[in-house]
């Protein structure tokens, strides 16, 4: 169990999105947009054969930092998706992880993802490129339309999947991408934070 004392918060979507998100589009644009629910707010995502994502920039060393906790919710996979082949790399939901290099070609990425067809729990390096790693958080339409909250311990998994120490982390970022299967999707996205354990 996470407590809470020991969290910082990145967004939680109460006042809006926060200035700090920058948009990045691989191919057409992702529509986000702050929602109300109930007595909380929440980011929704919708995506039509699109791919943009947010981008929170922050440098921080994930040893000291290494949970990285949020919630989220989708209304749909998507029956063409595959995290297992290029044209099948679309996902209704991701959070991921970027830890920049000085050079480019080295930077690392631990995508957290609502797979389509990846079983829950297994985890494989994007058919793009091997500096990326695809985890299935969660998969498949069982939970669609619930709320879950997740927790991570990124320092492991980046051990766990790039076999050695990872270096300072540089920015978090979401996306719901459709581009590659041309199929829609909508998720929604609640508080992001990162702790100790």
């Amino acid at each position: 169990m996470v407590d809470a004392n020991h969290l910082t918060l990145i967004d939680n979507f109460e006042n809006g999105m926060s200035p700090r998100w920058e948009t990045k589009s691989f191919a057409g644009v992702t529509d986000y947009t702050v929602v109300r629910e109930g007595d909380r707010s929440y980011l929704k995502a919708t995506s039509k054969a699109a791919a943009s994502g947010l981008f929170y920039k922050i440098k921080y060393d994930p040893q000291k930092k290494p949970l990285l906790t949020w919630s989220w919710k989708v209304e749909n996979i998507l029956s063409e998706g595959d995290a297992r082949s290029k044209k099948g790399d679309d996902y209704p939901a991701r959070i991921y992880v970027v830890f920049p290099s000085l050079f480019f070609w080295n930077t690392k990425v631990l995508n957290y993802i609502w797979a389509n067809k990846l079983p829950k729990g297994e985890a494989v390096h994007s058919s793009f490129t091997s500096n990326s790693v695809m985890i299935a958080v969660q998969s498949g339409e069982d939970l669609a339309g619930e709320w879950v909250i997740e927790t991570r311990n990124i320092y492991k998994d980046y051990i766990r999947n790039f076999g050695k120490e990872p270096p300072a982390v540089g920015a978090i970022a979401i996306m719901t991408d459709t581009d590659n299967t041309g199929q829609e999707a909508t998720a929604y996205y609640g508080p992001i934070s990162i702790g100790t354990e």
